[in-house]
């Protein structure tokens, strides 16, 4: 176990004044999990059960234990079993994920997990509540540390001081009954690896019924035209796939277009351990049930599964279609300009974030073309009634279907890159009105949204890589804190994955080539790989201007536009402020 110690500069926290609990965020089965209590007197690992249930875990899933808990006055709670779970701990790139074994508690508390001495002790941690920080080492040796909210940790800590009746009277609300005085779950189930787009405000859940609901800011939840816009249009989200009636063919349909002088390929069956097969199984039996693919015969293209572990430690089946993709001519549909969809969305009062329902599977494929993406499973091939992933030009028909679909609202009041969406609006009168008129698009061509993954009437979110807000374009916290915590490059490999980092941060960071020329010259073939002391220099200076990187501003129509070019030896660059009156920017 490598060496761990902390320095005054690991306390990142409000107030240096403090005894706090360690309230940290992990990630389980793509939720993000927050209030989560660091406790290293405990000596389990708890899960309460309002948290399970959000998380969505069957009960068939959960272990039989009958043990009960000694509490810390001796008391004894009884426990509902465990499950184990897989937790990711760390933000961006720098993460750790180990299997943890919770027991299952039936609870009041103000927290929605409690990790004692097994998680601490499988992740080799070590806690420091004077930092308000814990660290443990990665797979690859480098320390990982986790800093605690502590605004989050206090209002815990406050909420589990109040006193709670024995027996809560129980109230409906929204047809769901609540506890008076119950801690509220906070889960994010938009979080995930592969999201392009990512609330950032709190949100509550808007309940259509018991078990079906979406997101909605906690300023707009109690809104009546809010509610009344969402309950009108509850028949525009799908909860599973048997509610999608699919694109029309005739609106939008994928073809393949293979070359004539392509000739088939038919890939050998390639074997596969026993646990990859089942979870190849299960992902079939789903495909079926949702009417997403049939049984194919004297099939001429034929493709593998591949099944690639998630960070969550689930499977992805995914489907080998290389030779097939190489058969197609590149659909040049051209893709719109992140920038530009960026400074669109940008200084808004209100913003909404749409997810479609499996959108890609809401196409049809072109009927001639369906057998052509057969693959092999052990029980028998199958081919795609609907679009798949893994298409060459899947994205390119995606975003024609989009353009198609919200023609008249792109650049009014919305804007769209291929399966990410979000609507702008500037009060929330117009929010109203622009929402209803978005989601009359989606009535009008049978698509069907993610009540689970869209969230309205929000303040700011990732979008595309971008943090949104009134105040402007800011940069991703988690790709500016993934070099802040990178340590210095030892081979090229690290330097290209550094260099990669910054040029997504490169909007925020005027005359990068300049400052990171020292560090490019070790790119070069011929020269030897010398980490000196500019490379280092250079290196701890992106650190401390990443730590606090500037508010960018969408240029605006009318007002004077100011272009400054720097030239040096190495390298040009230009930027550009807007100026306004008593204040530049």
């Amino acid at each position: 176990m490598p060496p761990i110690t902390f320095r005054d500069d690991d306390f990142q926290a409000i107030d240096p004044q403090h005894d706090d609990p360690m309230v940290i965020s992990v990630e389980i089965e793509d939720f993000a999990v927050r209030k989560t209590l660091v406790d290293p007197g405990s000596s389990v690992d708890i899960l309460y059960w309002g948290t399970l249930r959000k998380l969505k875990i069957l009960e068939e899933e959960i272990q039989q234990y009958s043990e009960p808990i000694v509490g810390f006055v001796g008391e004894r709670v009884s426990t509902k079993g465990y499950v184990d779970l897989f937790t990711k701990f760390g933000t961006g790139m720098v993460t750790r994920t180990v299997k943890i074994r919770y027991l299952i508690v039936d609870a009041h508390t103000s927290y929605n997990i409690l990790l004692g001495r097994p998680s601490l002790n499988t992740l080799g941690a070590v806690v420091s509540t004077y930092h308000l920080a814990m660290k443990f080492p990665s797979a690859s040796g480098d320390i990982i540390t986790v800093h605690v909210d502590q605004p989050t940790a206090r209002r815990c800590y406050a909420d589990s001081l109040r006193e709670r009746p024995e027996s809560p009277p129980r109230r409906a609300v929204n047809n769901v009954e609540k506890v008076p005085g119950e801690a509220e779950v906070d889960l994010d189930p938009r979080v995930s690896s592969e999201e392009r787009v990512e609330p950032i405000e709190s949100t509550e859940e808007f309940h259509f019924d018991e078990q079906r609901y979406t997101h909605v800011s906690r300023t707009l939840v109690k809104t009546p035209e809010m509610r009344e816009v969402l309950q009108r249009n509850v028949d525009l989200f799908a909860w599973s796939a048997a509610d999608m009636p699919g694109i029309d063919p005739r609106v939008a349909s994928h073809k393949l277009s293979i070359f004539r002088e392509a000739r088939p390929v038919a890939q050998k069956r390639r074997k596969m351990g026993g646990e990859k097969r089942e979870a190849a199984r299960a992902e079939v039996q789903k495909l079926i049930s949702a009417g997403f693919i049939k049984e194919a015969t004297y099939t001429t293209w034929l493709a593998n599964v591949v099944l690639v572990k998630k960070a969550n430690g689930k499977w992805r089946m995914c489907t080998d279609y290389t030779n097939l993709n190489k058969a197609c001519p590149k659909d040049t549909y051209p893709l719109p300009s992140i920038d530009r969809l960026v400074d669109g969305a940008a200084g808004h009062r209100v913003l909404n974030f749409l997810d479609a329902y499996s959108g890609y599977n809401q196409i049809p494929m072109f009927p001639p073309d369906k057998e052509k993406t057969a693959f092999i499973t052990e029980e028998a091939n199958f081919y795609y009634e609907v679009m798949p992933f893994g298409l060459k030009n899947a994205g390119a028909t995606y975003q024609r279907l989009m353009d198609k679909v919200f023609c008249h609202l792109i650049g009014k009041c919305m804007e769209v890159y291929v399966d990410d969406m979000v609507v702008m609006s500037d009060s929330l009168e117009q929010h109203v009105k622009d929402l209803e008129e978005v989601l009359a698009a989606v009535r009008k061509y049978d698509m069907r949204l993610n009540p689970e993954k869209c969230v309205f009437g929000v303040a700011g979110g990732k979008f595309l890589g971008f943090m949104l807000t009134r105040r402007g374009i800011e940069a991703n916290p988690d790709k500016c804190q993934a070099v802040v915590n990178m340590r210095s490059p030892s081979n090229i490999k690290e330097i290209q994955r550094l260099v990669g980092r910054l040029t997504a941060l490169s909007r925020f960071m005027p005359k990068l080539a300049e400052r990171i020329q020292p560090m490019l010259k070790l790119l070069k073939k011929a020269q030897k790989f010398v980490w000196d002391e500019a490379c280092e220099q250079s290196f701890q200076s992106l650190k401390e201007y990443l730590s606090s990187p500037p508010v960018l501003q969408k240029p605006s129509k009318g007002k004077p536009l100011l272009v400054y070019l720097a030239i040096s030896t190495n390298a040009t660059s230009s930027s550009h402020d807007i100026y306004k009156k008593g204040n530049k920017r």
